[in-house]
């Protein structure tokens, strides 16, 4: 049986804001991995001009009762003032979604 996750992406200007990002997301358990998927070479419509930039982009796995969470996350801590975050749901496998699930839940406070 599978499972329903959400998938997160955006892009960074540099190796240093991703692994901060990730990072931080990964510590408050909203998401259950971040896969690092490389340099890009973007080019965008920028307050009238063509612009181009290396970038690193970011894949964040999390379970669909986070992604919210995550995505305003990823907002509230991105360098760029209109960041890229792009997200979409996936059928995972029953074990990969399971981890997932329980890798994001909330802690609990007794």
């Amino acid at each position: 049986m599978s499972v329903r996750v959400t998938l997160v992406l955006t892009t960074v200007p540099d190796a240093a804001v991703a692994e901060k990002l990730a990072a931080s997301a990964l510590a408050a358990r909203l998401c259950a991995c971040v896969t690092q998927l490389g340099s890009v070479h973007s080019s965008y419509h920028w307050q009238g001009a063509i612009e181009t930039a290396q970038e690193i982009q970011l894949l964040f796995k999390t379970s669909a009762a986070r992604a919210l969470e995550l995505e305003q996350y990823i907002q509230a801590h991105h360098p760029y003032d209109t960041p890229e975050i792009l997200s979409w749901q996936a059928t995972a496998s029953a074990a990969f979604g399971q981890w997932i699930t329980a890798e994001t839940q909330r802690p609990l406070h007794v």
